[in-house]
């Protein structure tokens, strides 16, 4: 089975019952959220209600729970320590999406790894190893999966050896994995025509079983460039079928990919149409006049 799907809302009245039923009206079979806005720590309390009902209408429309994923805000960075309050903060912070994840039943949230932001890169990466042992235990169920990076700023993880580091510092290994991101890839200097040999330079470097999340997307900018900015499928410079190779890797099958390509226009989720394309393995050069018809109706 295909597991592909994309990132939708979570709004507080509706929670994961809206998150569900945005995956379903674009076909898809996995989905990722945020628990609440990515660019604040301002939370509401999970209505188990609304979870219950949730997990209801997933079954019913086949959707596995462990094909869901959290995605924790991107404003915390275990990374730099200068602040110890704020780094003592953040660690507070991603032990209570932790939390949630675990009321939520879900099994993987996705964490960007951290920055440098003027400390020596082996010293940022030994605060995010120390920061991730401090918050984990070992009764969690959820995993964090650490995602790579595209390399804009002094962004960590953002190669096989950064990542390897990250991981093997690590006490409570079991409870942490990887996030590939194809356009951070492509940005970092990775050439996605030739995945299969990333997957193996990753598996004897980390292993392709601790892989539990693709983010899919197409890159604006060419190969090597750190810049992250995210296009749609087919319209970049990674390119639809280098894309289709990733999806359809049979080493990822049974790993959720998630879209988080750009709206049209800003307005218009392009995620029912994209991933029609996925699924008919066609690339749509009508796909931004196709998604304003589609809501324009």
């Amino acid at each position: 089975m295909l597991y592909i799907g994309s990132h939708v809302s979570y709004k507080n009245d509706t929670q994961l019952v809206g998150s569900v039923k945005e995956a379903l009206s674009y076909g898809s079979t996995a989905f990722m959220f945020y628990t609440g806005a990515p660019q604040n720590t301002q939370r509401g309390a999970i209505n188990d209600g609304l979870t219950l009902e949730a997990m209801n209408i997933m079954k019913e429309n086949n959707i596995e729970l462990d094909k869901v994923i959290v995605h924790a805000p991107y404003i915390v960075n275990l990374g730099n320590n200068t602040d110890p309050d704020k780094w003592k903060f953040g660690q507070d912070f991603i032990r209570q999406e932790l939390d949630r994840c675990e009321t939520l039943g879900i099994k993987y949230m996705v964490l960007h790894p951290g920055a440098a932001v003027g400390l020596d890169r082996t010293e940022a990466m030994d605060n995010i190893i120390r920061g991730l042992n401090n918050i984990l235990v070992k009764d969690d169920t959820t995993i964090v999966l650490l995602e790579t990076m595209a390399g804009k700023g002094t962004e960590l993880g953002i190669n096989l050896e950064e990542m390897s580091y990250l991981l093997n510092g690590i006490e409570l290994k079991d409870k942490v994995g990887v996030c590939l991101d194809t356009c951070h890839l492509s940005d970092s200097g990775i050439d996605i025509s030739k995945f299969d040999e990333y997957l193996d330079e990753f598996d004897k470097s980390i292993g392709v079983n601790k892989i539990g999340c693709v983010h899919v997307n197409d890159s604006k900018n060419p190969i090597g460039s750190h810049k992250d900015r995210h296009e749609n499928l087919g319209y970049g410079a990674i390119g639809f079928d280098n894309l289709i190779n990733v999806i359809y890797n049979e080493r990822l099958s049974n790993v959720p990919k998630i879209l988080e390509t750009p709206y049209v226009d800003k307005e218009y989720a392009p995620y029912k149409q994209e991933i029609e394309m996925i699924r008919s393995k066609e690339f749509n050069p009508n796909l931004y006049n196709d998604v304003i018809k589609y809501y324009s109706k």
